[in-house]
């Protein structure tokens, strides 16, 4: 089975140019699957069937997954036996027709102007990572980035003088993001203020190439930025469940109030199909519907 598995995720990095993230996340999917199969199943890989992955659902529901959780697991299972398919090792093919449980459309959740800006202007800017933290916010915001990409930038691939910035996506797609002006000026006093005190914590010193910091001057994770965000939520006393991505879909969501382009957001956010970006207008739709229900005096 282990061979099987690495073979498959050789075919996601290599094959499907699969970011790190989803082949993780494939492969954590999968390996529950695969001890499904060896401790409760009780059956070869080979053998599986239609009546072997509904069992497998089921207990997935039992044990109180959430929808969205079943279908993204079953997504990843089903691309593991196509590729297992292809390979002529599947002896039974019934698995194909286990349908995938329906999904209701869930509204991303976003931050009002108001709130943003209260986000933005929380950090302590005359700390060095109070510095840090406030160029991180003004370029989550100013860029619409996902976290993975954020904390893959190197010093190199940001541009000031252009106000862009080079980034990695999924699927290791380039695109080049522009950066506004507030922004611009908070990464330059990071990179003159802030980034050489962190740097004088790492033994690797000029070599490091990472744009953003942690205290010990490597590398910023994914998680440190998801604490960073939390901690000024908190601060400022904002809505509850907001996250870094929060801010992704505020970015995406105030530039489609603003008038900007529907396929111009898409290439921003580095969308490869507009159905993507279409889900931000249906929450400018519920904006519309709730400001008519405060204001109108006949609502």
């Amino acid at each position: 089975m282990n061979d099987w598995l690495d073979g498959f995720i050789r075919h996601l990095q290599v094959e499907k140019n699969a970011s790190y993230h989803t082949v993780r996340n494939y492969a954590e999917d999968i390996v529950q699957f695969l001890f499904f199969l060896d401790t409760e199943a009780r059956i070869p890989l080979q053998r599986i069937n239609y009546l072997t992955l509904r069992t497998f659902l089921a207990l997935l529901k039992e044990k109180k997954y959430e929808r969205r959780t079943v279908a993204r697991k079953l997504s990843a299972i089903r691309s593991f036996l196509r590729y297992l398919n292809r390979e002529g090792l599947l002896q039974d093919k019934t698995w194909s027709t286990v349908s995938t449980p329906r999904v209701g459309k869930k509204l991303p959740t976003f931050l009002y102007v108001e709130e943003i800006l209260r986000l933005l202007a929380a950090p302590d800017v005359q700390t060095i990572a109070g510095k840090r933290d406030a160029a991180i916010l003004e370029v989550l915001y100013a860029s619409g980035v996902r976290v993975s990409e954020l904390v893959a930038l190197n010093v190199e691939t940001v541009d000031l003088a252009e106000g862009q910035f080079i980034v990695y996506g999924k699927g290791a797609r380039e695109r080049i993001v522009p950066l506004g002006a507030f922004a611009c000026r908070a990464v330059q006093i990071y990179l003159q203020e802030a980034r050489p005190e962190l740097l004088r914590k790492n033994h690797r010193g000029e070599n490091e190439k990472a744009l953003w910091l942690n205290k010990y001057g490597t590398r910023l994770t994914d998680r440190g930025v998801r604490r960073i965000v939390e901690k000024y939520v908190r601060q400022v006393s904002t809505s509850k469940g907001i996250s870094p991505h929060s801010i992704r879909h505020s970015f995406a969501t105030h530039m489609l109030n603003a008038g900007a382009d529907l396929r111009a957001v898409q290439e921003l956010l580095g969308h490869l199909n507009v159905s993507t970006t279409q889900i931000y207008t249906h929450i400018t739709r519920e904006q519309l519907k709730e400001v008519y229900q405060e204001a109108h005096p006949r609502a």
